[in-house]
């Protein structure tokens, strides 16, 4: 590396023009704070563009003067290498001794602007200016880094005042590539290092190309599943195609044809039992119109006997009656003569006792007749509604049906939708259905909700039912085989009646596996058997019922007339014995009434003879015509149940007819759908399509019109329901992706073979520089050793293991520990070194920098070294740099011992600018005399 000879500076701070001899191995710079030791020490670094101290920079020191320029000028050696080689000198091509090193500093654009050259000799600024080929500040440093100022040289010479040991500061790793930075090892480890990061980077790359062609292989897939769908949709249109087209016309043309005349025969042969059915239906109704009219007949019949009944009981009654008055007449006749033959005279207190007697009696049966005849009121109402067909239902009953009617919920009661066909099995159907005799079946089942509320506000003690069904096929023996329903009825009600088997008596029930029941209703269940049996007159389902309880109530008229006759003639005998009692208590002579009422009681006694032959005759009349009565009766009722009966023959025979009627429609539909459907087929035909072999073909491939168009409609629904690639271009681009893909992969191994060849060449390279890295770290070793051996001081250097490891090197340091004294062994930066020790460590580290076979001597900038030093250190830093071959510029106050002149060759003392004056005073020097050798006594 070079030495400095001298600086010129023009215009630099408040020096107008100043030239500065330093060609001295140790130049010491002195003066007060302020006097420009430091600006010198900038001016040299500016004009080796490093950065100035501190926060200064060029641009300061230009500005104060006010000048539009400034130079600095400076001289350096340019010393032969001891090594030689393609670059003799440090300034190579220049080869002379001395260099010129040129800063011009101007204002241009506003701003301050350098520039630099280098000449060839010491050359006059007067001539430089002309001379100078003027370089950039990136090409001027690279010139000056050939020369030996390497960047980390240059960080070096830009330490600021009193941070001499700083060095000292760095850590075993900083050291280290500080170290490599000097001797230009770590130029090659960051190639090295750059060499390895763009290989990531490449790598990266071809993780990048990876992902591409995974990316782009997922996408050939999907385009291989979009073109697989594409061929798949083509094959399956063409089958449809060929389906719509070919052979389902031809199929369904034959299948058709055969169909068709299938379907002719069902029609006729549909036709033919149509006829039958409609006959049938035919004399079934002229039976029921016989019948309707037998039953009219019956019934005009029943009501001529009941008015003859009718008449025959007045007739009887009033014979009866007039009877009755003329035997109460001779009554009086026999009492008058029962007391006419008694003595006159009699006890009058009893005959009151008597009297009051007959007349309580009396009165007991008045209120008892009135009763009878409300009875008997009540009892011809309800026979006259039976007769009208009509039954008398429960108060609570009657009111719920009122408070329906008035809701307008339309409704049926069980009792009136129920007929038993067969009147032998009468007791048995009304003991099962007792219990729900007064169900209330719903015609609309959404009116329940209102229904139920209005059985509940009245406390309606039965069944009220909103659901209903058609009756089930009866089981055979069952009792529900009995029972014609005119209308739907409860499900449960089918359930209960079908599962219940009607026997003749308990021994035949005995064999029955299930629930039973016998005529007189004798029932069986789960929980056992019991009687469960309804008196005839309180039967209540059917006409049966309805007869049997008019019947009843018939006989329990007679019984209630009979005894309202009994109990009048016992109140008339009363009344007139009362009457007799009075008048003889009155004082009347039975014997004087007896023969003025002679004649009276004569004609009355033979009228009543001929009464009595009378009554006689009536009442024959009225039994027969009671008799004649109730033969009415039965034969109307048999006449209603057959009506009844041939009514549902009727109603299933209507059934059966319109049946075969909707079979026929439906099969001359069929038949025109058929011919309109042949019709279409054979204009879909094409040519040659009915050609025995293509016939044959298409019956082989599908065995009909129906498998063939099952088959289209699988496709259609399949082509439909799914998703298709409809584009043609799906095949091109699948084509392309996959060469696209093809031509990545190749790029991909090419790429991949070059990176692996690239890794294995930059680590052999650097598995063969680790010596040479080696060989630095020795060498630096040695220098900062053979440094401490000059200065008395002990340096032991722990060498860092260098391997082609990438971790290895990123962990290596530089570790190294003074011996002062012989006081043991310290560390760099551990705090038991003194400030002068310090100061020691950092020369020797930084001086050992310098120590270069290949480049030597060098110079160093040392702003105060000698600051917080006593005396001897003071000279011990001073006798180790005069030991050193290096060029030491060297700052420090003139307060200081005069120790710290004792290494200085040339001595530079900078003065404060006075006041009052624009420029600063020149800097004095003074160098050392060196005495000359004195002459060998011996020579």
């Amino acid at each position: 590396m070079f030495q400095m000879k001298s600086v010129e500076m023009v215009h630099w701070d408040f020096w107008q023009r100043l030239a500065v001899p330093l060609d001295a191995q140790i130049v010491t710079i002195i003066g007060p704070n302020g006097s420009g030791k430091t600006t010198l020490l900038d001016a040299m670094r500016t004009l080796l563009a490093i950065k100035c101290s501190g926060k200064r920079d060029y641009k300061r020191y230009v500005r104060n003067n006010r000048e539009p320029f400034a130079y600095l000028r400076g001289v350096v050696d340019n010393p032969r290498r001891p090594s030689g080689g393609l670059y003799p000198t440090p300034f190579f091509p220049i080869v002379s001794d001395a260099v010129t090193l040129l800063c011009r500093i101007k204002k241009q654009g506003g701003d301050w602007v350098r520039h630099y050259a280098i000449l060839d000799g010491d050359v006059p600024l007067e001539l430089a200016e002309a001379q100078a080929q003027w370089l950039g500040v990136q090409e001027y440093r690279r010139r000056l880094e050939v020369a030996g100022l390497t960047p980390a040289v240059g960080e070096v010479l830009a330490l600021e005042q009193g941070d001499t040991d700083k060095l000292t500061e760095y850590s075993p790793k900083q050291l280290l590539d500080l170290v490599f930075q000097v001797f230009g090892d770590k130029d090659v480890l960051d190639n090295y290092q750059r060499a390895r990061d763009e290989q990531r980077a490449t790598e990266l790359e071809l993780e990048a190309l990876t992902r591409q062609e995974e990316a782009l292989e997922a996408r050939v897939e999907t385009m291989k599943t979009r073109a697989g769908r594409f061929l798949e949709w083509r094959q399956l249109s063409q089958t449809i195609r060929r389906l719509q087209d070919e052979a389902l016309p031809v199929l369904a043309y034959l299948d058709g044809k055969s169909a068709l005349g299938q379907t002719w025969q069902n029609y006729r042969a549909a036709y033919g039992q149509l006829s039958r059915t409609r006959r049938e239906h035919h004399d079934t109704l002229q039976l029921v119109a016989k019948l309707k009219a037998a039953e009219v007949a019956a019934g005009e019949a029943r009501q001529a006997a009941e008015q003859a009944r009718l008449q025959a009981q007045e007739q009887f009654m009033a014979a009866k009656a007039e009877h009755a008055s003329v035997s109460g007449q001779l009554k009086e006749r026999d009492r008058l003569q029962a007391l006419a033959s008694r003595e006159y005279g009699a006890d009058a207190a009893a005959l009151s006792d008597k009297l009051s007697g007959l007349r309580s009696e009396a009165e007991q049966l008045k209120d008892g007749l009135r009763d009878l005849n409300r009875q008997r009121v009540d009892l011809k109402n309800h026979v006259e509604a039976l007769e009208i067909g009509r039954g008398r239902s429960p108060e609570e009953v009657r009111q719920f049906k009122a408070a329906l009617d008035e809701a307008n919920i339309g409704h049926a009661m069980l009792s009136d939708i129920i007929e038993v066909m067969d009147a032998g099995w009468q007791g048995a159907v009304e003991a099962m259905l007792r219990p729900y005799r007064h169900v209330v079946l719903l015609e609309n089942p959404q009116q329940k909700g209102e229904a139920w509320r209005l059985g509940e506000k009245l406390r309606f003690r039965h069944f009220v039912v909103p659901e209903r069904s058609s009756p089930p096929p009866a089981r055979k023996g069952s009792l529900l085989e009995v029972i014609r329903f005119s209308a739907n009825a409860p499900d449960w009600l089918y359930q209960q009646l079908n599962k219940v088997s009607r026997v003749e008596n308990a021994q035949a029930g005995a064999a029955v596996d299930g629930d039973w029941i016998t005529r007189d209703g004798y029932f069986r269940e789960r929980r056992g058997a019991r009687h469960i049996g309804v008196a005839a007159h309180e039967f209540a389902f059917g006409e049966g019922a309805r007869q049997s309880r008019l019947l009843a109530l018939r006989d329990e008229l007679k019984q209630l007339n009979v005894r309202i006759l009994a109990d009048e003639e016992r109140l008339v005998a009363i009344t007139r014995e009362a009457a007799g009692l009075a008048e003889y208590l009155g004082g009347m002579d039975a014997i004087r009434q007896l023969d003025s009422r002679a004649e009276e009681f004569a004609a009355l006694a033979a009228r009543l003879d001929s009464l009595q032959a009378q009554q006689q005759e009536l009442g024959a009349q009225l039994a027969e015509a009671s008799a004649t009565k109730d033969a009415a009766d039965q034969r109307y009722s048999d006449a209603r149940l057959e009506h009844d009966r041939i009514c549902q023959r009727e109603q299933e025979s209507l059934s059966r007819y319109d049946g075969k009627r909707q079979e026929v429609e439906n099969s001359r539909r069929q038949l025109r759908r058929l011919l309109a459907e042949l019709r279409e087929w054979a204009e879909r035909l094409p040519a040659d399509a009915l050609a025995a072999e293509h016939v044959a073909a298409l019956e082989e491939e599908y065995e009909s019109a129906a498998d063939a168009r099952h088959q289209l409609n699988y496709l259609q629904e399949r082509l439909q329901g799914g998703e298709w690639e409809t584009d043609e271009s799906v095949l091109a681009l699948r084509d392309k992706l996959a060469d696209d893909l093809a031509q990545i992969d190749r790029e991909r191994q090419r790429r991949q073979s070059e990176v692996d060849r690239s890794r294995e060449l930059t680590d052999d390279a650097r598995a063969a520089y680790m010596g040479k890295l080696r060989a630095t770290v020795r060498a630096y070793g040695a220098n900062i050793k053979r440094l401490g051996e000059l200065a008395g001081i002990g340096v032991d250097v722990e060498l860092p293991t260098l391997e082609n490891d990438d971790a290895a090197l990123a962990q290596a340091g530089l570790t190294l520990r003074f011996n002062f004294d012989q006081k043991g062994l310290m560390g760099m930066n551990d705090g038991e070194a003194s400030g002068g020790q310090q100061v020691m460590k950092s020369l020797i580290l930084l001086i050992g920098l310098m120590m270069d076979e290949a480049n030597p001597s060098g110079f160093v900038f040392i702003d105060e070294p000698f600051a917080h030093l006593d005396i001897f250190n003071i000279d011990r830093v001073a006798g180790f740099l005069k030991a050193t071959e290096a060029q030491y510029l060297i700052t420090t106050p003139n307060t200081h011992n005069i120790n710290i002149f004792a290494p200085s060759e040339l001595t530079l003392a900078t003065r404060k600018k006075r006041p009052g004056e624009q420029w600063a005073p020149p800097i004095l020097q003074t160098r050392r005399r060196v005495d000359a050798p004195q002459a060998d006594p011996q020579a």
